[in-house]
């Protein structure tokens, strides 16, 4: 399991304490196609609720968190503008669900390459992160 942990960082200095982390972040390798969907699983390891209030990554134009729901048999998917982790919890980015969504890719995403996405929280603080490109055979 690769595990990715990271200091939350204001105005370039590092935080005391890391109070949000990331885990096994990934994205499935995407021919032919300028989107891709990153999962990721995070932990709020503080005392307070974090909110993460937008994405951004060079390998694409534009990044957003969006959600997919399952409605009477048809599948939808819609931004989800912010994520609240709360204090102690995990939350889990992953397919069918909550998910990063990255538009007009910048290149074509292979297999084991790494992709960094910044996460940016409320409170003008960033989590980086690497997601390793899968093969789409691989979950």
């Amino acid at each position: 399991m690769l595990v990715l942990l990271a200091l939350l960082t204001s105005g370039g200095a590092a935080a005391q304490v890391p109070t949000l982390s990331a885990q096994d972040a990934w994205i499935r390798a995407t021919p032919g196609v300028d989107v891709a969907a990153a999962y990721l699983t995070l932990h709020n390891g503080s005392t307070h609720p974090l909110t993460i209030v937008g994405v951004s990554s060079p390998a694409a134009g534009q990044a957003m968190i969006h959600e997919t729901k399952l409605t009477k048999g048809t599948s939808s998917m819609r931004p989800h503008e912010r994520l609240t982790v709360a204090p102690g919890a995990t939350v889990h980015l992953e397919p069918d669900g909550l998910h990063i969504m990255l538009m007009m890719l910048t290149r074509t995403l292979a297999p084991d390459d790494e992709v960094p996405l910044l996460l940016k929280l409320e409170d003008g603080s960033t989590l980086t992160v690497r997601a390793r490109v899968r093969p789409l055979s691989q979950e």
